[in-house]
């Protein structure tokens, strides 16, 4: 009987615990939450865990922690490490979501629809 990935077997939790080195969590403040955008800033080495070195391939467009955690089938919380470890290297980049857009105010768009009408 083969494995496929992102089986139940895959999850075990002594498994996660090698792949995070035994750490619950990040060491310290973190700029991640589910939508923080990852870019990498470079190749995997060959002497990487397989995990980081995932992040680094896929990250060379942004993704977010949500989407990462999804293609490497592991739980936020592990991928937050992973992403931890990665950023303390230098080797990638967290940014903010794009915030919602700041609207101006509905009387100026009004008085500009206005003044178009006029024309």
């Amino acid at each position: 009987m083969s494995e496929r990935p992102g089986s139940a077997d895959e999850d075990e939790p002594e498994r996660l615990y090698v792949i995070t080195r035994g750490r619950s969590g990040p060491a310290g403040e973190t700029p991640f939450d589910l939508v923080t955008l990852i870019v990498s800033w470079a190749e995997p080495k060959a002497t990487m865990q397989p995990e980081h070195a995932a992040i680094l391939r896929m990250c060379a467009s942004p993704l977010s922690v949500a989407e990462i955690s999804a293609y490497l089938r592991l739980p936020t919380s592990v991928v937050t490490v992973l992403l931890a470890d990665l950023l303390a290297d230098g080797l990638i980049e967290a940014r903010a979501a794009v915030p919602p857009a700041d609207f101006p105010d509905r009387a100026l768009l009004e008085a500009v629809i206005h003044g178009l009408q006029r024309l």
